[in-house]
């Protein structure tokens, strides 16, 4: 279960590690963010346990497509991928990854204030799979950024920390698309 609590900004620019779980920080005014939950209500979906009886190791939710909620995505995989016992150098990467394609679907896929993201981890025998959904059907595009440019290299950090990436259509009777990305099972526990 994850904890959700109102409290001050993530004061981190990244990946915390996967060995030890953090709380789950609603970002601060969280009520006033355009498609944030009411107050009261859950910041996000509940996850499902790591070790749970039908989806060991799956982790859905979906949260506001705003660029405020960044660091509480970053601490809600940090959090799941520490239950996985994932090798530190993996559970690293798969912040980092997921961060920008949270990023991208939040800069590039949102078309409204009530916009959403959904994320789904899944860890099974074969590695981790990360996917990030949006109402969008505007595919992304892998470029090569100007070495001056402040953005542009999201996908391209992707590639590079991933053993594999894609984009798929979205789930049935849904817009939009999924970009997901995997890292190999190496190490670690089952």
């Amino acid at each position: 279960m994850t904890t959700v609590t109102d409290g001050q900004p993530n004061a981190e620019d990244g990946p915390v590690g996967c060995g030890t779980p953090t709380a789950l920080v609603r970002p601060p005014g969280a009520t006033g963010v355009a498609g944030a939950p009411e107050p009261g209500a859950p910041a996000v979906d509940d996850p499902l346990p790591p070790g749970g009886p039908d989806h060991p190791g799956r982790l859905r939710s979906t949260v506001p497509a705003d660029p405020s909620w960044a660091p509480a995505v970053r601490r809600l995989v940090t959090e799941h991928l520490a239950g996985l016992r994932l090798p530190a150098d993996q559970c690293d990467s798969a912040v980092l990854a997921t961060d920008e394609l949270f990023a991208n679907a939040v800069r590039h896929a949102s078309t409204g204030p009530r916009d959403t993201v959904t994320l789904t981890v899944e860890w099974n025998a074969r590695g981790l799979r990360v996917t990030v959904a949006d109402r969008s059907p505007v595919l992304p595009r892998l470029r090569t950024a100007d070495p001056a440019a402040e953005s542009g290299r999201g996908l391209s950090i992707v590639a590079a920390l991933a053993d594999d990436w894609g984009m798929a259509p979205p789930e049935p009777d849904r817009p939009g698309k999924r970009v997901w990305f995997t890292l190999r099972r190496r190490g670690g526990t089952p």
